[in-house]
């Protein structure tokens, strides 16, 4: 029998009833071998997170302001979570070590991820499975990197003989023995980790959204579910601004080939979305999986008389702009042009000069910076291949009037890149989505 590997977060674990849910999933499919859980997330719209709060609680105490009321609110939540799911199992003891050591001045890795662990401890009660704390099965190495050999070696080492378990995510050692981090939403990463240790067959990792959309409810009424898709065309939406999984959760589970699952703790029976290395079949080739878009680049305009011809040109301008640490994000070209990507947020106080050294260095006819500019993908499994994807995009986009100020659609056969004003951004996704529609 295979073995599932699954990671509920925060909203999945935020109460009793959630964590009822959580039980009820776990119980119903007995691959379900090894789960991770996250600290209990806000219940509402006005609550907390428990992680904040632990957060608030090492401020406090960094300012050597009492921090009593704040840990009262994280105890009398825990407490309520195990009394509300009537479990003979007493926290106290646990809540009051973690307050002295915080106290004492433990170090803030250790008090945000008391959190996962408090949970691990009362979802191990409920569900009668083993509890195994990650600082004794995952490790950092002294430049707080994983310790890949070490972590996987020891893992399989404590699983060995263990028919279930409950980990906490997010945390394991550092080299000196001290509690060690990921950074937020590392519960993901956890998961993956143990996913790839034991060679599940999935790694499913459930939230409170039943997978991923093709584009942003809030920009597109009711997109529609994505219900297969690829690392790599998850990799190009999540760059573009679309809300998944933690960036270093993939790698563990794509290396060993083992999919994703994305599913809904509340809604249990829809299948969510599959994220797989590649498609088994050609039937997906030439659709839209998706649709993200960002505001907030800059896009400088460069234009050169046979620039084609001006052996070095391109290497002298990114080599100024890595001097004033200025990253590129896109860089489409033509034959005495060059548009070059840059974010907002990475030019503040360094573009002027660095404009002034690539005129002064490169003599270009012209440089022209277009700001307030949005960007989007139109991502799809090979369809930059399909004759007339573009011209769908882009005649979608004139019908609507939005004049297109950039077009990247270079390497890469599983996206169109184009680049609007910020203010069309909403229109423009629309546009796109809708003219795809009927054919996914």
């Amino acid at each position: 029998m295979g073995i599932k590997v699954a990671k509920f977060g925060g909203s999945s674990v935020a109460n009793a009833s959630q964590m009822m849910k959580v039980f009820n999933i776990v119980k119903k499919d007995p691959k379900r071998k090894f789960v991770i859980t996250s600290a209990p997330g806000k219940r509402n719209k006005e609550d907390s997170k428990i992680t904040d709060l632990l957060y608030l609680c090492r401020q406090h105490v960094q300012k050597s302001v009492p921090f009593d009321q704040v840990f009262e609110i994280i105890s009398n939540r825990y407490e309520e979570i195990v009394r509300d799911l009537n479990l003979d199992f007493n926290i106290k003891p646990y809540l009051i070590e973690i307050k002295e050591n915080i106290s004492k001045g433990a170090n803030t890795d250790y008090v945000a991820s008391r959190g996962e662990y408090l949970n691990g401890l009362i979802l191990s009660q409920l569900l009668g499975f083993k509890f195994l704390d990650p600082k004794d099965m995952i490790y950092f190495n002294q430049n707080n990197n994983l310790d890949v050999e070490k972590t996987y070696k020891t893992i399989r080492e404590t699983l060995i003989g263990v028919e279930n378990a409950v980990i906490p995510g997010f945390y394991g050692s550092s080299f000196d023995g001290e509690i060690k981090t990921f950074s937020r939403g590392g519960s993901d990463v956890t998961g993956a980790i143990i996913a790839k240790a034991v060679n599940a067959e999935v790694y499913e990792n459930w939230t409170d959204v039943s997978g991923f959309l093709m584009a942003d409810p809030r920009i597109v009424n009711n997109p529609k579910p994505i219900e297969k898709i690829t690392y790599k065309e998850l990799r190009e939406l999540s760059y573009m601004g679309a809300n998944v999984l933690h960036d270093e959760a993939v790698f563990p589970v794509r290396e060993a080939g083992i999919p994703i699952n994305i599913r809904n703790t509340n809604d249990p029976d829809h299948k969510g979305t599959i994220i797989v290395e590649d498609y088994s079949d050609n039937l997906k080739v030439g659709k839209i999986t998706g649709i993200a878009g960002t505001k907030n680049f800059t896009v400088l305009a460069i234009h050169k008389d046979l620039m084609n011809g001006q052996i070095g040109f391109i290497r002298k301008i990114l080599s100024i702009l890595e001097k004033y640490e200025i990253s590129v994000e896109h860089l489409p070209s033509g034959i005495d042009t060059l548009s070059i990507v840059i974010q907002d947020c990475k030019v503040k106080g360094k573009l002027d000069k660095a404009i002034e050294e690539i005129n002064q260095e490169c003599e270009p006819n012209s440089i022209n910076v277009f700001s307030n500019m949005a960007i989007i993908a139109t991502v799809g499994y090979g369809i930059a291949e399909i004759p007339g994807m573009s011209a769908k995009v882009f005649a979608a986009l004139a019908k609507e009037n939005i004049n297109i100020r950039m077009i990247d659609q270079g390497s890469s056969e599983i996206n169109i890149i184009i680049g609007v004003e910020s203010d069309d951004l909403g229109n423009a996704i629309n546009a796109i989505y809708y003219a795809f529609e009927n054919g996914n």
